[in-house]
């Protein structure tokens, strides 16, 4: 029973997520004006924000114009919803349950941000940050010592790849998995970067063989990094002592 809960609690999250993605990049408000319809600005009433129910119920347009609405907004708060599932049967309830939930969050902004815009915003990794320096004082898990040693490690390898590359790294990469070294430690912000490479690698490969882009077109890494980041979190612990098994195996 606890697991609907936390899918309801996903759709709703995922609902004022999909505000944050859309309106954060043009520097408006994600608390004024309320909701409504981008075309004919009509208002939506409580009914109409219902997570999915509500695009289901009105066949997905406005209720006002019959302008249709993007799918996708459901998808996230479906997604969402699955993600925070995840992480339940992953932690169990406790701190490092909400730890998961906030991260995933922040997580889901960058992803279809840089997916859209191309762009990491600072005020979203700011605020990530802050998160995370306050999940560690009130319930300590990384330690600072890791935390300073994740973060440099993992700001500074992708520093060294867009000095390398010329380019070939964005400073918005750079800075999340500065970031992430707050709520990863060291171990766990290389290992995530890793995954986020070969990943990244084996869409690239599908991309290009289905044409979908050419060689020069830019691919944003940023979602690659954190789907890295939400399985490093998640397994990451595994995943070390599984390696190293093979390596005194």
């Amino acid at each position: 029973m606890i697991v609907i809960y936390f899918f309801l609690f996903g759709l709703c999250m995922g609902s004022f997520l999909n505000v944050c993605i859309y309106r954060l990049p043009q520097g408006d408000s994600i608390a004024y004006p309320p909701s409504h319809c981008m075309h004919c600005q009509s208002r939506l009433q409580m009914v109409d924000l219902i997570p999915v129910l509500s695009y289901l119920f009105l066949r997905g347009r406005c209720r006002q114009c019959g302008t249709p609405y993007s799918i996708r907004y459901t998808f996230v708060e479906i997604l969402t919803g699955c993600l925070f599932i995840w992480c339940y049967t992953v932690f169990g309830i406790g701190f490092p349950l909400i730890k998961a939930l906030i991260l995933t969050s922040f997580l889901l902004v960058i992803t279809y941000i840089d997916y859209d815009h191309q762009l990491i915003l600072d005020k979203v990794l700011l605020f990530m940050a802050g998160a995370g320096a306050l999940i560690e004082c009130l319930t300590p898990s990384v330690g600072l010592l890791s935390i300073i040693a994740g973060s440099l490690a993992g700001g500074g390898l992708l520093l060294l790849i867009a000095i390398a590359s010329k380019g070939g790294m964005g400073g918005g990469d750079i800075k999340l998995a500065t970031v992430l070294g707050i709520y990863l430690g060291a171990k766990l912000t290389l290992l995530a970067l890793f995954l986020s490479f070969v990943i990244g690698g084996v869409v690239a490969v599908f991309i290009l063989l289905f044409k979908r882009k050419g060689r020069r077109d830019c691919i944003p890494f940023g979602p690659f990094i954190a789907a890295g980041a939400f399985l490093s979190l998640l397994y990451g612990q595994e995943l070390i002592r599984w390696y190293w098994s093979l390596c005194m195996g």
